[in-house]
């Protein structure tokens, strides 16, 4: 897998090393990087605020068009009637930036009439309506499909082709992002980078989809972020990174899917999913926060965690939301206090980076870099706890705080303020560094 994008930081074995060359203001600030996926009207948008401040919205083109490709949606409606312009409304009324990944392969190939024309004015007039430059610049950026493998690559070069020459047609102003991709060979989830190869002038944002599986059919089972036995997650994101710097340097790269399930049920024995295994509530929620750290380090600018809401299905996708039929769960109170952690910081650097034992990462405050803090866990799928040894630093730790499971858990950790070692766990603890000279 190529790495060359990372910002790779060894440690050597002499316990932790401080990064240098790269610029910090590179790097987004924590509330313009955590995003969450959601479904048109049934997402929730006053719900998930504390969460995030960016959506990413599953538009089917079948609502839009019907079973007719060069249909003219009236819009701000769609063709079932759906108003767009109260749904996203609403989203950008309580504060949502929204990515929408416009799906065209929910009208299958063979009722396209004419593939590059219809989806060239289908784009089109979704971004005249919807784009920053109309009326209520309601949508900042559209994906052209979300995992499109049903389309041979031929065709979605076609269809990304035109879209994306539709969308800049439509509102200038727009981004346009891909699709899923791999660096690999096309498959069900994601099409090749080389269905997009050559086409760097019509697209802002390259897009990939990776979840921590380590076993498919038939647990898929899926491990901690930092396990270096994932083939997939983190060598997926740093492989399509080196493809962008060796191909479309200057795009964005963005992470529209990560997650994990957990439900509550068992898995039914009379279904393919009857040897699912899902985590616990506690796990999700560790390693949903644990990602978006690990994320942070990473060349993206943006990481979607999928999904809002389930409804407890035991089941692959079933159960990832940051809440259960709408009722918080533990991964949304660690997110939401993720978010009001750092999300006015941006990663600056990797302090601690050892597998299996610790990580150390310190976040800048986006107008005062010399407000820091400093972020440490344990890069385990066990209950381990142990002490880790704090590099030396500027300043004195003013408040300590450890990632909730809950809204009234208290996250307050006591914490000497020149302590020189603390005890770390699965669970993130955060700690507030007063300002000084480094």
């Amino acid at each position: 897998m190529g790495r060359g994008c990372v910002w790779v930081l060894l440690l050597l074995g002499i316990g932790w090393l401080e990064a240098s060359g790269a610029e910090v203001g590179t790097k987004p600030l924590v509330r313009d990087f955590m995003g969450i996926n959601g479904h048109t009207v049934l997402f929730k948008p006053e719900l998930y605020r504390p969460v995030a401040g960016l959506v990413r919205d599953y538009h089917p083109a079948e609502w839009d068009l019907g079973k007719d490709s060069d249909f003219t949606p009236p819009f701000p409606f769609a063709r079932n009637r759906v108003d767009w312009s109260k749904v996203y409304g609403s989203w950008k009324a309580a504060g949502w930036r929204t990515d929408v990944s416009l799906m065209f392969e929910t009208l299958p190939r063979e009722q396209w009439k004419d593939l590059a024309k219809d989806s060239r004015l289908y784009a089109e007039r979704f971004a005249r309506a919807f784009g920053p430059s109309s009326t209520n610049a309601l949508v900042e950026s559209v994906e052209v499909g979300n995992e499109p493998g049903k389309f041979n690559d031929a065709d979605y070069r076609v269809v990304f082709e035109n879209m994306a020459r539709g969308l800049k047609a439509g509102d200038p102003k727009i981004r346009v992002v891909t699709g899923a991709l791999t660096t690999g060979k096309s498959h069900d989830y994601a099409k090749s980078v080389s269905s997009i190869a050559g086409l760097e002038p019509l697209y802002d944002v390259l897009n990939v989809h990776s979840y921590a599986q380590l076993e498919g059919w038939p647990t898929w089972k899926r491990s901690f972020p930092e396990d270096p036995a994932l083939k997939e997650y983190l060598p997926d994101i740093r492989s399509l990174c080196a493809w962008r710097d060796a191909n479309a340097p200057g795009k964005e790269v963005w992470l529209t899917e990560f997650g994990y399930d957990s439900s509550t049920r068992p898995p039914d024995p009379k279904t393919e999913f009857r040897k699912w295994a899902g985590v616990t509530d506690e796990r999700q929620a560790q390693w949903n926060v644990r990602s978006w750290l690990v994320f942070a380090a990473l060349p993206v600018q943006r990481a979607y965690v999928f999904y809002s809401d389930d409804d407890d299905a035991p089941h692959v996708h079933g159960s990832a939301g940051l809440t259960r039929k709408l009722a918080p769960k533990p991964s949304f109170h660690a997110a939401a206090h993720l978010q009001k952690t750092l999300g006015d910081f941006r990663f600056s650097k990797v302090l601690i980076d050892r597998p299996s034992d610790a990580m150390l990462y310190e976040f800048s405050h986006g107008t005062d870099p010399a407000k820091r803090i400093w972020v440490a866990w344990s890069p385990t799928g066990s209950s381990r706890k142990a002490r880790l040894q704090l590099p030396p630093y500027a300043g004195r730790i003013i408040r300590a705080e450890r990632m909730p499971l809950s809204r009234d858990e208290p996250a307050g950790v006591a914490v000497e303020p020149m302590a020189k070692e603390i005890e770390i766990g699965e669970s993130p603890v955060y700690l507030r560094l007063e300002n000084g000279t480094r």
